[in-house]
């Protein structure tokens, strides 16, 4: 299992090493945030940080209209980066999207590499930050106040920061600000890449009763994702996390699909020729398990690409997923 859930190992391009630091180096926002990349290698060991790039999240922050670093909550990554379209007055969908990085390492600063060719169609792009391991483990009592203060009082536990129950509740808050502060917002699109799939396919068994808003979310693009956390628990993954098998099955989507109401949202379920066999394996499942519950879905099988180039091609126009991605987003 560790090769098979080390997703560096199966990239026909780059060794396993060069493939982490390539994938910085096109989503980056540039600048110095050390070793970011350790929660991707099947074997963490110290490395520099990748050079400033003039790509990704840097260009389009720099070509983009946008609010940056918005909090959302009180924790130290409850932030969110907005770009905006070209006139923001109007109405306009937002594309919300959730970065991957095995829920340890990068950030919403790596996240907005995708924005140009959605901002110049009409469409706001979210980058969302949440709190990140290894920091996470449930709190004894006495460690309360380091932890997160909000969080549905039907959780019997304390959450700390960094913690995976944490995470998929900082998501979903997340979206419940933007309704809340944007109003002018006409419809929500999820993406979310590797752990941030996971993350968004938390997001459609959620409660929303307990948030007293409910979130107008018309589709989700789900890109290499981690359907069932309990392989995790076997791996050098959850060296970081450290999950119990109950936290584990509490937070895989493949254990939580209810039937789809009349309003569901479309799902696309995309997965990459290289990726590994597990990561297709779950992919093709939990597809097959929202199709089976009613929910309108696509498996998306894209030949010619690996886990990391697969989303960061979405800053091409050309790109199959781009194109998908803008006839799933309707313009405003």
């Amino acid at each position: 299992l560790e090769d098979q859930y080390s997703p560096s190992r199966w990239s026909p391009r780059l060794d396993r090493d060069t493939i982490i630091d390539a994938h910085l180096a096109v989503t980056a926002a540039g600048g110095e945030r050390g070793a970011p990349g350790e929660g991707l290698r099947s074997v963490p060991r110290p490395r520099a940080p990748p050079p400033p790039s003039p790509a990704g999240t840097k260009r389009a922050r720099s070509s983009t209209q946008t609010s940056l670093h918005v909090p959302y909550g009180n924790g130290d990554g409850e932030m969110l980066d907005i770009y905006f379209p070209t006139d923001p007055s109007e109405t306009f969908p937002v594309l919300v999207y959730i970065h991957g990085g095995y829920w340890q390492c990068l950030s919403k600063d790596d996240s907005g590499f995708a924005a140009p060719p959605l901002v110049s169609q009409g469409v706001a792009v979210v980058a969302v930050g949440y709190d990140t391991a290894p920091k996470g483990r449930c709190c004894p009592a006495e460690a309360t106040a380091a932890c997160v203060a909000q969080h549905p009082p039907t959780l019997p536990f304390v959450l700390c920061l960094g913690h995976m129950d944490a995470m998929v509740l900082q998501v979903r808050r997340s979206l419940v600000f933007l309704v809340e502060r944007y109003p002018r917002i006409r419809g929500i699109y999820l993406c979310g890449h590797s752990a941030g799939a996971h993350l968004a396919a938390m997001v459609l068994s959620t409660d929303w009763t307990e948030f007293q808003v409910v979130p107008d979310i018309k589709g989700m693009v789900l890109v290499s994702g981690v359907y069932d956390l309990e392989p995790i628990l076997h791996t050098y993954v959850n060296d970081a996390l450290h999950m119990s098998r109950e936290v584990a099955q509490r937070n895989s989507p493949m254990r939580h699909v209810t039937p789809a109401a009349p309003a569901a949202c479309e799902v696309l379920v995309a997965v990459a020729q290289h990726d590994s066999p597990e990561f297709r394996r779950q992919s093709q499942e939990y597809s097959q398990a929202l199709r089976a519950a009613g929910w309108c879905v696509s498996l998306l099988d894209l030949a010619g690409v690996d886990h990391f180039d697969i989303i960061e091609k979405l800053s091409e126009d050309s790109y199959v997923l781009t194109q998908v991605g803008r006839r799933a987003v309707p313009r405003r």
